[in-house]
């Protein structure tokens, strides 16, 4: 298998869903999969179903509460470059077939870590490793470089509408 780079970007509701979606795609074909989930750091259901039910998939969280109405912390940071260096070690060993880096866009947005420091990890995969990452605000060079881009465009949403975040739909 020829392992591609795949970008979920945009407003619009789903990145994750779609990475995740793929990850059960991937796990029913027999292939290993690592999500690496920069930013969060709350347990969400699908953690608790991926870690319950699909042992070809392993997923580790980097961050803590969600940050984004506020600043990073320097802890923000530091849990964000040890996480990309982990990813960095587990895509070079060539054991997944596929590695998640999701909200991987956030981090870049944020300066948790560089663009360069993303890109690198993408040049030095091994040719068989699939890499998605997601998150809002991609930047450039990371959208230039990607084999696929998605981009969820956001047309109407019920969080306008005071509608909280829902157990087994967004939690």
């Amino acid at each position: 298998m020829q392992g591609l780079v795949q970008v979920y970007t945009g407003n619009g509701k789903g990145k994750t869903t779609a990475a995740l979606g793929l990850a059960l795609r991937a796990a029913g074909a027999g292939l290993k999969v690592f999500i690496a989930q920069f930013v969060k750091g709350m347990e969400y259901s699908e953690l608790k179903a991926i870690r319950e039910r699909f042992p070809e998939i392993t997923i580790r969280q980097y961050g803590r509460d969600c940050f984004i109405i506020n600043k990073p912390t320097e802890d923000d940071v530091k849990l964000a470059q040890n996480g990309l260096t982990e990813a960095r070690k587990i895509i070079q060993t060539g054991n997944y077939d596929i590695v998640i880096l999701d909200e991987a866009n956030i981090a870049v947005y944020y300066q948790l870590f560089t663009i360069d420091d993303l890109l690198k990890i993408i040049r030095m995969k091994p040719q068989h490793v699939e890499i998605i990452i997601t998150g809002r605000k991609a930047h450039p060079r990371l959208i230039e470089s990607a084999d696929l881009v998605t981009d969820m465009r956001e047309i109407k949403h019920y969080y306008q509408a005071g509608i909280k975040a829902r157990k087994g739909i967004e939690l």
